[in-house]
């Protein structure tokens, strides 16, 4: 086990939970059947997904490579995939979010932004076309 395996294990526990909570309340947690709040969302994205791919980035940055094992990479790939899945459900989007972390990682040191790292990988919500993420 990697020093990032108890960190791994918890992330990967909070999105299973995340995910079934949002599942069994339905899209807006009433009969509505309404997409969550977009603060919600974004919620996912900051306190999820992003925590996942940053500990990818810091794990792969600073000189030294930390390895991960397979199960904890697995894991890892899992939990920021299932938070994405939230982020897509709270804007009315049922997605089967198969991203890998180092793509996510890219694109957020490219983006700067989880917001926009999400959006470019699960193209929810669309953007108009001609329109950027901003940074």
């Amino acid at each position: 086990m990697s020093r990032y395996g108890p960190r791994i294990a918890a992330l990967a526990r909070r999105a299973e939970r995340e995910r079934a909570a949002l599942e069994t309340a339905g899209l807006s947690g009433d009969d509505t059947g309404t997409a969550v709040a977009p603060d919600e969302a974004d919620a996912y994205l900051r306190n999820g997904a992003g925590q996942a791919v940053w500990l990818y980035v810091e794990a792969r940055t600073g000189g030294r490579m930390v390895p991960f094992t397979d199960a904890e990479f697995a894991a890892l790939e899992d939990a920021m995939n299932r938070w994405l899945e939230c982020y897509a459900r709270c804007h009315g989007v049922e997605i089967e979010a198969e991203f890998t972390v180092r793509e996510a990682a890219a694109l957020l040191l490219e983006t700067r932004n989880i917001v926009d790292t999400a959006q470019l990988l699960t193209r929810v919500p669309r953007r108009r076309a001609g329109s950027r993420p901003t940074q």
